[in-house]
């Protein structure tokens, strides 16, 4: 249902605009500083400005669109939910809704403010907002403890192929002269995550066709997982055939840059392949 307009819409964006950082003054300086103490998160300082540069890119298409545009109330009723939401959030003193909410609220001002033909303009470079807000703990855990067993389990098995001695208890390797843990920071979530937000961005531009830029973003998780894999399987051939001092410190950190470089060129492979299947279409 479409809405009359009763004041201009710059009227209202910066009453809504103002609204929300009223509002949001306490969540988004505290999710800021997750994304500069935890490493896990610190792909979150490039999720806004991408944002922004999507909606820069899409700039004419929004602008045709706000020409014949007309607010919907359903708007509302998306603002009301993501209101809801916060309130929850912070009853139950939950970081992920009350920073997710933003992110609704956001797409709720916009439907409200300018209709469907602006939402569906926008609603891509808002939804990747989403990859600024930190997991909860609990669904944090509950993928990085598998994700290590996996890590652990192919790396074991690589070395074992390669000739190395090597022996696993869950997710500790041991070799014939050292102990070797996958702990949580080599889970690999972080740089799955990282490399999902990536592979958003790349089936974007790359990718023709929806079904692609589906098997592009799909790509991502095994395309990270075996990285990971390759990481540690690196890190014991280098305890094992070197020396365990070799294996940490600076190689620990390098190594880190230099599979994930990998993982995307493996990513930017599987677009190219896909984009070369099948007929061509333009960019939605």
């Amino acid at each position: 249902m479409a809405r009359t307009r009763a004041v201009p819409a710059g009227l209202d964006l910066a009453v809504v605009l103002g609204a929300t950082a009223v509002l949001y003054a306490a969540v988004i300086p505290s999710m800021v500083q997750d994304w500069y103490l935890d490493e896990n998160y610190s792909h979150g300082f490039l999720v806004p400005l991408v944002s922004l540069y999507l909606l820069w890119d899409r700039r004419r298409e929004v602008a045709e669109a706000a020409r014949r545009a007309r607010g919907s109330w359903a708007g509302l009723v998306l603002c009301l939910v993501s209101l809801a939401l916060f309130v929850l959030g912070r009853a139950g003193a939950e970081l992920f809704l009350q920073r997710s909410s933003l992110v609704f609220l956001l797409m709720g001002a916009v439907l409200w403010l300018w209709g469907w033909r602006v939402f569906a303009k926008v609603l891509f470079p808002l939804a990747f907002l989403l990859f600024m807000v930190p997991l909860p703990y609990l669904v944090y855990d509950s993928v990085a403890f598998p994700l290590k067993l996996l890590a652990a389990r192919v790396a074991t098995d690589s070395l074992f192929w390669l000739g190395v001695p090597v022996f696993r208890e869950g997710n500790i390797i041991h070799l014939a002269s050292q102990t070797l843990e996958v702990a949580d920071a080599c889970s690999g979530i972080r740089s799955l995550m990282s490399l999902l937000a990536l592979g958003v961005v790349y089936a974007y531009f790359m990718s023709r066709g929806w079904w692609r830029r589906v098997l592009v973003v799909a790509a991502t998780v095994p395309i990270a997982i075996a990285a990971n894999a390759l990481r540690i399987t690196g890190t014991g051939l280098l305890t094992h055939y070197v020396s365990p001092e070799a294996a940490a410190g600076f190689f620990h950190t390098f190594s880190g840059w230099v599979v994930f470089v990998a993982a995307f060129v493996m990513l930017f492979v599987v677009g190219w392949v896909l984009n070369r299947i099948g007929p061509r279409r333009s960019r939605l």
